[in-house]
């Protein structure tokens, strides 16, 4: 027996839209090719799960799919028996939920989900890229209709050219009138006499269209983006569904991200930390920031640059750089050399050793 669109989804009948669309979003992204590249399981899985939310995400589709095989349709312009066999709780249910009303049976386009992966200065700083997208689009030859040349077709007589019917249904509240998609032009209005030859009467086909996205800066690792209306298109030109982006960022080499603080790890010489002196702090937009080092820094002391992070420009602040100080220690040393830090070791007094003082002081 095949698997239901719920249990693709790990959901249950009841489940709310939000349920549903957050399901696919979390299983699209587990099963997305490009985590997977050549493991054509995971493809069929990816498939699979689109397929289930193209149904189950739209909420004419679900409830078409949610009710029974089989009954038979009223007369012209009315049906009274239930639809296709549904029972008469779903149907009043699905007048009050907007199932009945005036859609003309067209549907809203599904979402597309993406990864797209940006570097680290991309994250920070924003960028506008070309992306990819994979989505039926409507056939130019037929321009959408799915009859050939755009014009062979008639009016549906059923509805009227219209695409909707009435729908009555007693209930114990009395007789209740709405509309719905019509079942034989499916809500188009229109009886193809001749298919469009390349679309095969669908009226979209799939192709790759290249969108220009501005990401904007700060964006975060693992956030998700929505692009509103540039998901999947639908055959009779009805709202389109939206893009989801899931974000990846690449690590950098040197800085890492807290929010909109930037994190490095400086390194510098003994002596520098015993000394003190000027260091020059590189920053993520390139340019050095001279940084007065305090003589006796230990290692891992961090200093807070303020506004040296990443800006948020629509909140008008900026976080700061954390300059964390390792101090390195030289390698390969000569004979004259270890002879000076042997001569220094011997100079100094146990004292000037806060930690070491504190750790082997004697016990009262």
């Amino acid at each position: 027996m095949a698997k239901s669109y719920y249990d693709v989804l790990g959901v249950t009948k009841s489940a709310s839209d939000d349920e549903i669309k957050s399901a696919y979003r979390k299983l699209a992204k587990q099963y997305h090719p490009d985590l997977h590249p050549g493991d054509k399981a995971v493809a069929d899985k990816f498939k699979e799960v689109n397929e289930a939310y193209e149904v189950l995400g739209d909420p004419q589709k679900r409830a078409a799919y949610d009710k029974p095989s089989g009954g038979s349709a009223g007369g012209a312009g009315a049906d009274f028996g239930g639809g296709a066999g549904g029972s008469f709780f779903d149907d009043f249910v699905n007048m009050f939920n907007g199932q009945g009303k005036e859609s003309g049976g067209a549907s809203s386009g599904g979402d597309i989900s993406l990864n797209v992966t940006l570097t680290f200065e991309e994250a920070a700083f924003g960028v506008a890229k070309d992306i990819t997208v994979n989505r039926f689009e409507p056939c130019s030859a037929c321009r959408g209709t799915g009859a050939k040349g755009g014009t062979q077709y008639v009016k549906c007589n059923n509805c009227g050219g219209t695409g909707k019917v009435r729908f009555a249904q007693e209930t114990p509240f009395g007789r209740v009138v709405s509309m719905k998609a019509c079942n034989v032009c499916g809500g188009t209005g229109r009886i193809i006499k001749e298919l469009c030859t390349s679309c095969g009467g669908r009226g979209l086909l799939r192709k790759n269209t290249t969108l220009r996205i501005t990401f904007p800066a700060g964006i975060e690792p693992n956030q998700i983006m929505t692009v509103p209306g540039e998901g999947e298109r639908s055959r009779n030109g009805t709202k389109s569904g939206n893009l989801v982006l899931m974000i990846n960022v690449m690590p950098h080499k040197f800085f890492k991200r807290k929010g909109l603080d930037l994190a490095i790890e400086v390194p510098i010489s003994f002596t520098q930390a015993l000394l003190g002196d000027k260091i020059y702090v590189p920053t993520l937009k390139g340019a050095k920031v001279a940084f007065p080092l305090p003589e006796g820094t230990q290692s891992g002391t961090t200093f807070k640059l303020k506004g040296h992070g990443i800006e948020n420009a629509k909140k008008g602040i900026a976080g700061d750089l954390l300059v964390s100080i390792d101090i390195e220690l030289p390698k390969n040393l000569t004979k004259d050399q270890k002879n000076k830090i042997k001569e220094l070791h011997e100079s100094l007094r146990p004292e000037q050793y806060d930690k070491a003082k504190e750790f082997y002081k004697p016990k009262q």
